[in-house]
């Protein structure tokens, strides 16, 4: 197998890092490489986005490299984000839906504890589709949101109150995630 190029590997990791985007620390740290080594990697693959007709450009904000759109798309990416998805939701989306209908009111953190990874994703799609909202902030260090299920929820899944969600049936199979119970015994009812 023959090792990609390190602006290859920086451009994955970038993308997979999402709107959190990663900094020169993280990255020694994940490809144990020098700091010189990885910015001049860093400042060519920006070079290489800025000079092609590409959507995606480098950006650098203090210390953070992440992958983001180039201004004159944002049209059509506001476009994107107001038109309604009418596409089923994925598997995180539904996992983290789960938590979140089970746990409220939950933080973030506390969620991406339980998944094991980042939620960022399925927490803006929950919002996006106001499956979820924003019920206030956490009195802890940070004062982080906390999330809850919406009206919408409710409405979308039949309930009239969040009492009516079904028990979890805790001596089903250790791999079945609570999205599954959760919408397994919904839809039984």
């Amino acid at each position: 197998m023959i090792e990609p190029k390190l602006e290859t590997i920086l451009e994955g990791l970038l993308f997979a890092s999402g709107n959190d985007g990663l900094t020169i620390r993280q990255l020694k740290q994940i490809l144990q490489l020098d700091a010189k080594t990885i910015q001049a990697a860093l400042v060519h693959l920006t070079e290489q986005y800025s000079e092609s007709d590409r959507g995606l450009m480098i950006m650098h904000t203090e210390d953070v490299y992440f992958l983001a759109t180039k201004p004159a798309l944002a049209a059509y990416c506001e476009k994107l984000f107001e038109t309604p998805q009418q596409t089923k939701l994925s598997q995180a989306s539904l996992e983290t839906l789960a938590i979140i209908a089970y746990k409220q009111p939950i933080t973030k953190t506390e969620i991406e504890e339980i998944r094991g990874v980042k939620s960022d994703r399925p927490l803006h799609t929950l919002l996006s589709r106001h499956l979820i909202e924003e019920v206030g902030r956490k009195e802890t260090i940070g004062r982080p949101i906390v999330f809850g299920t919406s009206k919408d929820f409710l409405i979308s899944f039949g309930l009239t109150s969040i009492d009516e969600l079904p028990p979890i049936q805790l001596e089903e199979t250790k791999e079945q995630t609570e999205a599954d119970l959760f919408f397994k015994t919904l839809s039984s009812e």
